[in-house]
């Protein structure tokens, strides 16, 4: 626990998830945002943001107390009676993750994770490159030119819109977190954005709103 000037501060966050959590929130958003004029610039945001996703999973299993899963199961009926108690002015503060920022935390996971793979299947197709290439390829062994071409273009469309919808998605998911952040930043009274950075929060003690 530590003290700073007459606040006493509780350290929560290692330095992992924070490093992870920002990397991972910037690398996604340039592959967002240079698709097509900057395509090296996104195939490899895209490997980064896949990267950290796999990390952070390991992590999860095998971090600190509060970035392992175990310490924020939570349902989605808790999650739900929480976030309706957060709108209320009522919900009870959590030292680690709440029951609505840990359902947060899975679809993000999920939604970067299927939003990287999609993005190395449309790559394979397009640039015949990649982890998956290889994969890719070995599914049209045995057919002719004309049945390659046309399993090939129907597999190509498929993965690009996967890769749109599952971005789009995940976009969306990224400012649902942020409002839910700024939310319960004020009903807590307390900056979460800023323990992220730091690591630390308010202490056990302080649980509950007053």
């Amino acid at each position: 626990m530590k003290s700073t000037g007459t606040t006493t501060r509780t350290p929560v966050w290692d330095l992992f998830v924070r490093f992870g959590h920002w990397i991972l929130a910037a690398a996604f958003l340039i592959a967002y945002f240079t698709e097509d004029d900057l395509m090296t610039v996104h195939t490899w945001a895209g490997y980064l943001t896949a990267s950290v996703v796999v990390l952070r999973i390991l992590w999860g299993f095998v971090g600190s107390p509060h970035a392992r899963f175990r310490d924020f199961l939570f349902t989605p009926r808790q999650a739900w009676h929480y976030l309706i108690d957060l709108l209320r002015g009522r919900a009870d503060r959590h030292i680690g993750h709440s029951p609505a920022g840990a359902v947060m935390v899975y679809a993000l996971l999920i939604g970067v994770l299927l939003t990287g793979v999609s993005g190395m299947m449309v790559y394979a197709y397009e640039e015949q490159a990649g982890p998956l290439a290889g994969a890719v390829a070995s599914q049209y062994h045995g057919l002719t030119d004309r049945e390659r071409e046309r399993a090939f273009d129907r597999a190509e469309d498929f993965w690009e819109e996967a890769h749109e919808l599952t971005a789009n998605l995940t976009l969306l998911l990224v400012l649902l977190h942020i409002g839910g952040v700024l939310l319960a930043s004020f009903a807590h009274r307390e900056n979460l954005i800023a323990s992220m950075v730091s690591g630390n929060k308010r202490p056990q003690d302080e649980l509950r709103n007053t």
